[in-house]
């Protein structure tokens, strides 16, 4: 590792943060978005949901995108489109407006997926390429907890109604600067390779490794002489050669992103329980409150994820992502045993903590990781970004189910009847995970 393999990696792993920042300050803008304008309640549900919704168009065209014409245009074109939109959304005086916007950040952010995870495992060095991959999907969580200090210093400094148009605008401005650097951001050496450019590879090669490579030498390397695929994008990854490592990256990933946004419901009864707001009074003190909540309850996710950053160089991503699935049904089921030993989400203290903090350990110590990072270990460098973004496409799928039907469900089941189905899933996941891993061996 040299420092322009920590700068490249910083660089390609902006929309993993901003992701994860773009979800926080939304959901902290909206109750001030309510104040400012007049939105029905389906609308407030619409621009919510815009982001995930976005992403899943995103991650289809930006994985085939970057497999065609190559990472960096992408890594661009994705920064532009959340820069255009966010000042958009930060000038809106409609709702609608506001709508159509995140719904194309969501498209930005969901083109990156795909681009970054490829990015960051060609250009690393081998021995720790896995740990700066599941590194780059650590940032979402950086992004969450970056979106509620923001958010807590802009309620602090300038309490106002009007603070959703800073929170949305600070997005914008991460995405210019990212934007801006990107620019110098070297193509990927695989995919120049891959595409025949060698000279160009070896140019970059020799600026990362800070030492001399030729071209004779990457024409004799093993990358270099495996037969190229003839068929790219959607097609490859459904040919017989493929299936079931298509289907081992995605179906889990959408089973967990149903359990995670679904258990995302359940995030207010834990700050209320521990009494963020209790002494609050008005919207934007309440806000403040639950700024401040949030940033508290994401560490568990950083933590999650730093420990998986540790863990899947020595036990591989398979084992971590079983065991990850199998802490997530634990806290789960914690949870559910607290709503029944209370009268619903009034349950004991220590056990939704406990269940919660959990959950949200095991997924990013196990599945958000590893689902993240298998692209690159199971598919070749010419279809390996439409692979990842294949596999973030169902996850937002599963996202889009979570945010969507759940409420429904909690209606309809009550409180231990959702709890029970989440932890379902999460063993669906186990279950999958390990069935295909099996197919693929």
């Amino acid at each position: 590792m040299t420092g322009l393999h920590y700068y490249y990696w910083l660089l390609a792993s902006g929309g993993t943060l901003l992701d994860g920042f773009s979800v926080v300050s939304l959901g902290i803008a909206i109750p001030l978005l309510k104040q400012h304008m007049t939105i029905t309640p389906v609308l407030v549900g619409l621009i919510g949901s815009a982001l995930v919704l976005g992403a899943v168009l995103g991650a289809m065209l930006g994985g085939i995108a970057a497999d065609r014409i190559g990472r960096k245009h992408v890594f661009i074109a994705d920064m532009a489109i959340m820069v255009v939109w966010s000042v958009l959304c930060t000038m809106a005086h409609e709702p609608s407006l506001i709508l159509v916007g995140q719904f194309l950040i969501g498209v930005g952010i969901g083109i990156d997926f795909p681009a970054s995870g490829s990015y960051v495992s060609e250009i690393m060095p081998r021995s720790l390429r896995s740990r700066m991959t599941v590194a780059t999907i650590a940032l979402q969580s950086v992004g969450m907890i970056l979106a509620a200090i923001v958010a807590t210093a802009i309620l602090r400094l300038h309490a106002a109604a009007t603070d959703w148009r800073l929170l949305l605008g600070t997005g914008g401005l991460l995405a210019a600067l990212y934007m801006c650097a990107r620019l110098f951001l070297p193509e990927s050496p695989r995919w120049l390779a891959e595409k025949g450019r060698l000279a160009e590879a070896a140019k970059v090669l020799s600026r990362l490794t800070r030492t001399p490579v030729s071209v004779t030498r990457l024409e004799n390397s093993e990358s270099a002489a495996t037969a190229p695929i003839k068929s790219l994008g959607f097609a490859a990854l459904f040919s017989p050669r493929y299936r079931t490592r298509t289907l081992l990256e995605s179906v889990p990933w959408l089973m967990m992103d149903v359990a995670t946004y679904g258990v995302g419901l359940f995030t207010p009864v834990i700050l209320g329980a521990m009494h963020f707001d209790s002494a609050r009074s008005g919207t934007v003190a309440a806000v403040l409150g639950d700024a401040e909540g949030s940033g508290l309850v994401d560490l568990f996710l950083l933590a999650g994820f730093i420990v998986g950053i540790w863990a899947i160089p020595r036990f591989g991503r398979i084992p971590l992502q079983v065991t990850g699935f199998a802490g997530m049904a634990l806290g789960m089921l914690l949870l559910m045993f607290a709503a029944m030993a209370g009268d619903g989400p009034q349950g004991p203290l220590g056990l939704i903590i406990a269940g919660f903090v959990l959950f949200n350990f095991a997924m990013n110590a196990g599945p958000n990781a590893t689902t993240f990072t298998l692209p690159p270990v199971l598919f070749p460098t010419a279809i390996r970004a439409s692979a990842s973004g294949f596999a973030a496409a169902c996850a937002k799928v599963g996202a889009t189910f979570g945010t969507f039907l759940v409420p429904q469900l909690q209606a309809a089941w009550g409180l231990t009847g959702v709890l029970a189905l989440m932890a379902f899933v999460s063993i669906g996941g186990l279950l999958a995970t390990a069935a295909f891993a099996q197919a693929v061996d």
